[in-house]
């Protein structure tokens, strides 16, 4: 109801209350759907990007951020629309004048099919609510589902061993103890990898695991979890070595390092956590992917000589002065440098960000925003690059190069002749000069992609495998120790490489924790991710 000036008001009190009331009703209705339509347009906008993200590729190095913070801005629309569609049924509960509001939610994915059901059956009439007779048949039935999840339950296994007595020699007969991962264990394996995956792949620190535990009334110390978790990191050593056997077998090789606050005597030092990757999918290889992580106390490039000084192939990492080395004649062999275009383009890509500076400039920033053309022109140039990029992605290492002898030598040639004719016009400590020159320099290494269709043309991969060390940073701030940073650096070895082969890590874990006291140590393989998913999907189909 729309009260216009030329209506005339009702002199009645319960006449105005009952005016104002529907007014009010088709406010709150207009609100929520306001509301409404706004949460299902950021729907609409997430969905879209994310279908354009995994069809194009990277955009641009903020993307992810950006889908972060979509995702945060549907969260927030979602819930206001929810309230104000909640309040515009209560107003309209009040009234008979104005249908309550409906709102339009986006499709619902149905839930799971390998998930039990449970049925509760709502007892139908026991007589027509119309005649009242008693004669009742059933046409069917209407199922609503609704998802619900049991709290973690506790349980205590007791192994139990029977004693015989022989009646003919007296001699006393037991069968054997089960084996245990660890010695006289009291944790059994499912709750083994329970602890590590929550401290390693969740980034949970073994307090607060422990202050969760006893709120489900299981008081564990925090030096009981901790004793577990040393015993399970040197109980998987072995699995560790084969995995890092079968990643330095590789052709070619992402690394990468990343900080690692380490706790010390009344304060904390900066270690490193290095990583190396093994990843053939880019080029169609058979090969299953894998990574290894390091820990060392310091950055010193003597620690990457280490970790490679039985490897020889090529090395897609950043320009960091402690690979220099690798890259010498050495034995057992040359190591063959793959620069990250990736690094490269992000020297540009911050100097051409123009909704940074603008961002920059509406917090109130003194300083003038200049937005760089040469760096606008680079990285344009380098995007058209990966756009080509993209479409050999997962094809053979021969195809990748026909392609890019055809499509990207001309680009990648016309880029280096821009670069050096625009490089002598700019100061040396120009920051676009900066850029230039960190490529212009080891283009050998820049343009080492188009002769070899093996290597990618960035180092996302090591990346990648880095990101949850940079999540864990802001839980458990620290690690312990060097030795604790080493137990990390095998326990984020076996939960990145189970990640990388689409195995659950805990439930792979839990299996491998239950069966390696008594698995033969030369089929040691038989437990690395890839042939453990092999073996349990025989396992189920056979089932």
């Amino acid at each position: 109801m729309n009260l216009s000036p030329e209506d005339s008001l009702p002199d009645d009190v319960e006449a105005l209350k009952a005016a104002l009331l529907q007014v009010r009703t088709e406010l709150a209705t207009e609100r929520a759907e306001r509301s409404g339509d706004k949460a299902l347009i950021t729907h609409l906008k997430l969905v879209i990007a994310k279908m354009k993200r995994e069809h194009y590729g990277q955009r641009s190095e903020r993307s992810a951020r950006l889908l972060d913070q979509m995702e945060l801005q549907l969260e927030d629309a979602e819930a206001s629309a929810t309230e104000d569609e909640l309040a515009a049924e209560a107003t309209a509960a009040r009234t008979a004048g104005v249908k309550a509001f409906t709102r339009r939610h986006p499709s619902r994915k149905p839930f799971p099919a390998h998930l039990p059901r449970e049925r509760v059956v709502i007892p139908g009439p026991a007589s027509c609510s119309c005649c009242g007779g008693a004669r009742l048949v059933k046409l069917g039935e209407d199922v609503t589902e609704t998802l619900e999840v049991i709290p973690r339950q506790w349980k205590v296994i007791q192994h139990v061993r029977e004693k015989f007595s022989c009646r003919d020699c007296e001699s006393i007969g037991q069968a054997p103890a089960p084996f245990h991962v660890i010695p006289r264990g009291w944790a059994g394996p499912s709750l083994l990898a329970m602890i590590l995956f929550e401290k390693y792949g969740q980034h949970q620190p073994l307090n607060r695991q422990a202050e969760r535990y006893a709120r489900e009334g299981v008081d564990l110390s925090l030096s009981t979890l901790a004793d577990q978790v040393g015993t399970c990191c040197s109980v998987l050593s072995p699995l560790f070595k084969s995995l890092e056997a079968h990643v330095f077998a590789a052709e070619r090789l992402h690394g990468d390092d990343t900080t690692v606050p380490v706790l010390a005597k009344g304060k904390t030092h900066t270690g490193r956590c290095w990583v190396y990757v093994r990843d053939d999918r880019p080029f169609g290889g058979g090969s299953p992917p894998a990574a290894v992580f390091y820990y060392s106390r310091d950055r010193s490039g003597e620690h990457p000589q280490e970790h490679l000084k039985t490897y020889q192939g090529i090395l897609q990492a950043d320009a960091y002065g402690g690979y220099g080395q690798l890259y010498a004649d050495r034995r057992p062999g040359p190591i063959l440098e793959a620069a990250c275009w990736a690094h490269a383009r992000r020297k540009f890509f911050e100097l051409a960000d123009i909704a940074a500076a603008a961002q920059r400039k509406a917090k109130g920033k003194n300083r003038q925003e200049i937005i760089s053309p040469l760096a606008l022109e680079a990285v344009k140039r380098i995007d058209a690059i990966f756009e080509i990029e993209r479409d050999i992605q997962g094809k053979s290492a021969e195809e990748r190069f026909i392609a890019r002898q055809t499509s990207s030598v001309p680009l990648v040639s016309s880029l280096e002749s821009w670069m050096k004719e625009a490089r002598p016009k700019l100061s040396r400590h120009d920051d676009v000069a900066k850029a230039m020159d960190y490529m212009l320099k080891r283009w050998d290494s820049f343009g080492r992609f188009l002769t070899d269709g093996r290597i990618c043309l960035t180092n996302n991969a090591a990346e990648r495998a880095l990101r949850g060390i940079a999540l864990g940073r802001k839980s458990w701030l620290f690690a312990g120790s060097d030795r604790g940073g080493r137990r990390a650096a095998i326990l984020y070895s076996l939960i990145q490489t189970a990640k990388l082969n689409d195995v659950d890590p805990q439930r792979w874990l839990a299996d491998v924790l239950a069966r390696i006291a008594e698995h033969p140590a030369r089929r040691i393989d038989d437990l690395l991710p890839w042939n453990w998913r092999k073996d349990n999907t025989s396992v189920k189909q056979a089932a």
